[in-house]
């Protein structure tokens, strides 16, 4: 196993945080002052402090449950192959897992002919399917970070999942960029503080551009703007930012997938044709912050193996991929699948829905009572970055970084579960098939 970081490190290390998808990997970690949990020793991002303080100092010794009762490993195992075994269609969703739980979790999909749709999957299939319906212009946190002098967050500032974005993108650091201006295209209200805040950077300027109507219209108009269209009475705020955007020599726009309205790909859509005019004349790119928790990796990684994305399955008709029928809510609010398998290694918030199917969930210690009542089976994993190694894409999609853990994990990989289920599942419909 890689070597842990506080015990190669002595006390304090290095560490790359998995808690979001930007996996900033300038972070130290280290065991807090009562010795009872982990905790930063330096940075300021939330969503690392909070990811930390979810695990002890010391690895994790749960146990895990079938039917609400204490069971050992090879049973929990045996029982939760048994379960996706007897389906006749089941769903695998949360998803929360690195590229090795990825590649040992598609492999179970398709021995089951299960639907797989992530938390959060309705967020990330607005950029999906764009990209399927019209294609795009993406960018990386490396070039936005030293190249982009003009940085468009549309209808909020970064949050969430990537707080630390505007960080990230190297504001007031005069030899990458000596000039940045920041635009918010939404409003000023929730944002003033951060505004005024980046402002103090060197050569960062912002700007706050009210919304004309809604998103939708508003992205709309300034595409139109942009093409040089006849436009009647258009404000004169949103004017001036299309004669920026073309003046800048690298405008970068950025959205978060998860905070789109209903039918946010459209959105998304006017956003890429706004970029492919501007890059006519100058360079321009865009950036969807989405996909945390292990979605965005997942996705890439069903991606690479069978050619679709997720909200597909390999059953009795070859692959097929129905983003909005594969939607998990929608088949368990339909009655339309027979047994549920729920991931979710790094977040013990992000528990399944409310559902009489049976269970299998695999993930955070913390997540054993969704699976404490009859027809359940919960097997308590590790978490990559934490009590083992890994691997996760970043929000820009092109960057794998790797995850070293913390301290050496009791608990099985994710990896190593599915595996053995797999295996089972295997075994067991061998047998059935057997005359």
């Amino acid at each position: 196993m890689t070597e842990s970081l506080l015990a190669r490190e002595g006390g304090t290390a290095r560490w790359t945080c998995p808690f979001c998808v930007l996996l900033c990997d300038d972070l130290s970690v280290r065991t807090s002052a009562s010795g009872a949990s982990l905790e930063l020793a330096d940075g300021q991002c939330a969503s690392a402090r909070v990811g930390l303080a979810r695990f002890s100092a010391t690895p994790s010794a749960a146990t895990p449950l079938i039917d609400g009762n204490a069971a050992e490993l090879p049973d929990a195992i045996a029982e939760a192959a048994r379960i996706l075994a007897a389906c006749r269609q089941p769903l695998f969703g949360g998803l929360g897992t690195d590229v090795a739980g990825a590649r040992a979790v598609y492999r179970l999909a398709c021995e089951t002919g299960a639907i797989c749709d992530p938390a959060g999957g309705t967020a990330l299939m607005q950029s999906v399917r764009s990209l399927q319906d019209r294609g795009g212009f993406s960018t990386t946190l490396a070039e936005v970070r030293t190249r982009a002098d003009l940085i468009v967050c549309l209808g909020e500032l970064p949050a969430a999942e990537a707080a630390e974005f505007l960080a990230r993108c190297g504001l007031g650091e005069a030899s990458l960029v000596p000039q940045r201006h920041v635009v918010l295209l939404g409003d000023a209200a929730a944002a003033q503080a951060e505004l005024t805040a980046l402002a103090r950077h060197s050569g960062v300027t912002t700007e706050v551009v009210p919304l004309h109507g809604d998103l939708f219209s508003t992205v709309a108009l300034l595409s139109a703007l942009l093409a040089r269209r006849a436009v009647r009475s258009a404000p004169l705020p949103l004017a001036a930012l299309a004669e920026r955007l073309r003046a800048a020599r690298y405008a970068v726009i950025v959205g978060q997938t998860g905070r789109l309205p209903a039918q946010g790909a459209l959105i998304i859509e006017g956003v890429h044709r706004i970029v492919s005019t501007l890059n006519s004349t100058t360079r321009a790119g865009a950036m969807w912050l989405g996909g945390g928790n292990g979605a965005g990796t997942v996705n890439e990684v069903f991606t690479w193996l069978s050619g679709l994305p997720l909200r597909s399955r390999s059953g009795p008709a070859g692959l097929e991929h129905e983003p909005l029928c594969f939607d998990a809510e929608r088949l368990l609010a339909d009655a339309a699948v027979d047994g549920l398998l729920w991931i979710s290694s790094f977040d013990p918030t992000c528990a399944p829905p409310d559902s009489p199917v049976p269970l299998v969930l695999l993930g955070h210690p913390d997540l054993a009572s969704p699976a404490a009542r009859v027809g359940s089976v919960f097997i308590p994993v590790s978490t990559p970055g934490i009590g083992s190694a890994g691997h996760l894409f970043r929000a820009d999609g092109g960057t794998v970084l790797p995850l070293v853990p913390v301290y050496r994990d009791t608990l099985p990989t994710l990896a190593e579960v599915v595996g053995s289920i797999t295996q089972d599942v295997r075994a067991s419909r061998a047998k059935a098939a057997s005359p």
